[in-house]
């Protein structure tokens, strides 16, 4: 309850960080396809039903972030697990390399935004 209070709270830019993942949401929700939004589906399996909405919401808004920042017309898979790394605290990083593996999808490319060692 007091993370929900202290994202809630206004920056200096006069928005708080939840008037921004409205925002960067907001902004690309058209950048979504069907297979990127059932990708981020699958990576937010392992949090907690409780808190899997509020966490796949601040994960899209990190992708939607992203997109934007690089100019992007579509939000794909990259961005979706480039976004889903940079949102996501380390501990998460071990399983989401193993979902990748499974799904043999090349996590190379990623390895410099990982914050634990992989081979």
């Amino acid at each position: 309850m007091f993370r929900k209070f202290l994202k809630s709270m206004p920056k200096q830019d006069g928005k708080s960080e939840l008037d921004w993942q409205d925002y960067y949401i907001d902004q690309t929700r058209e950048m979504w396809t069907e297979e990127t939004q059932q990708l981020l589906n699958e990576l937010v399996q392992p949090v907690p039903q409780l808190f899997r909405d509020v966490a796949k919401r601040s994960i899209a808004a990190k992708i939607g972030k992203l997109a934007l920042e690089q100019g992007a017309n579509q939000i794909g898979q990259n961005l979706v697990v480039q976004g889903y790394i940079i949102a996501t605290p380390a501990r998460d990083h071990k399983w989401l390399v193993a979902h990748l593996k499974e799904k043999q999808i090349d996590f190379s490319p990623y390895k410099q935004y990982l914050k634990i060692k992989v081979e």
